[in-house]
């Protein structure tokens, strides 16, 4: 694999921590950045923070009986992601997708026993951009271990200025690294895309020829991340509550972070 020329290794920890809100989001975030840092010497770990499928109440009454499958399946599939980019795992959720903004005081608590036990030096989370309330609310926890531990947020998708971007920053301070990805390295991150079977219907955003990383930024969390729609926002004209629409307000979410001490 060809090591793109703009990475700045520096940046990487020896003992880092993947804090993954939901399994595709290591794939999604950092797949080229894993693999890069693993051949500068760093050992990668992972937390995953929910089990990335919706709550068994918000499912169509005709799919609760599936439920148990459809969250070993995805436990499944993030274990072989997890075997082929050489990640070790540390623990596994039981927390569905959309309620870690909802236990910020648990998922912190999670988080520093993981740095203890694991002697971690350096974490790897989502950035604050609007993309998912369990993203920006994971990015508020982190933001309290700031003078702690060395920090890097990664951009996934927003829908700053009312269209969609991937792997942009919504507002730019001059400390982002991007890394283009090699047309090998493009080929790696759609097959682990690929293993994530369940979640195609919600990768198809994913572009896979930059990722894009930064010290974890300061933001005003009493605020949504940009001005506008919010990525998990823009779909919540639909009526009724379908399962795949995210009807969270971002002022709740900003309401969950300021009430978040550790």
């Amino acid at each position: 694999m060809t090591s793109s020329p703009n990475l700045r290794p520096t940046y990487f920890g020896r003992r880092i921590l993947i804090l993954v809100p939901h399994p595709d989001d290591e794939v999604v975030a950092c797949c080229t950045a894993i693999s890069q840092a693993q051949r500068h010497g760093a050992q990668i770990f992972t937390l995953y923070l929910t089990h990335g499928c919706i709550d068994k109440e918000t499912l169509w009454p005709w799919q609760r009986d599936k439920y148990d499958r459809f969250v070993i399946r995805r436990l499944q599939e993030s274990v072989q992601v997890a075997r082929r980019l050489n990640l070790t795992p540390i623990s596994y959720s039981d927390r569905p997708t959309r309620h870690l903004w909802r236990n910020l005081g648990d998922v912190y608590r999670e988080i520093t026993k993981a740095i203890g036990d694991y002697n971690i030096n350096q974490l790897w989370i989502p950035t604050y951009e609007g993309g998912h309330p369990d993203h920006d609310g994971l990015n508020a926890v982190c933001s309290h271990l700031k003078d702690q531990i060395s920090i890097l947020e990664f951009a996934e998708y927003n829908f700053a200025g009312g269209k969609p971007h991937s792997h942009e920053f919504p507002i730019c301070n001059g400390s982002e690294t991007m890394i283009m990805l090699s047309p090998e390295e493009q080929g790696i991150k759609r097959k682990m895309l690929g293993l994530y079977e369940s979640e195609q219907k919600n990768l198809d955003y994913v572009d896979v020829t930059q990722e894009c990383y930064r010290p974890l930024a300061s933001y005003d969390y009493s605020k949504p991340p940009h001005l506008g729609v919010m990525w998990y926002a823009r779909h919540q004209w639909v009526p009724f509550k379908h399962p795949r629409v995210d009807f969270t307000k971002p002022e709740e979410v900003c309401q969950a972070i300021e009430a978040f001490s550790p």
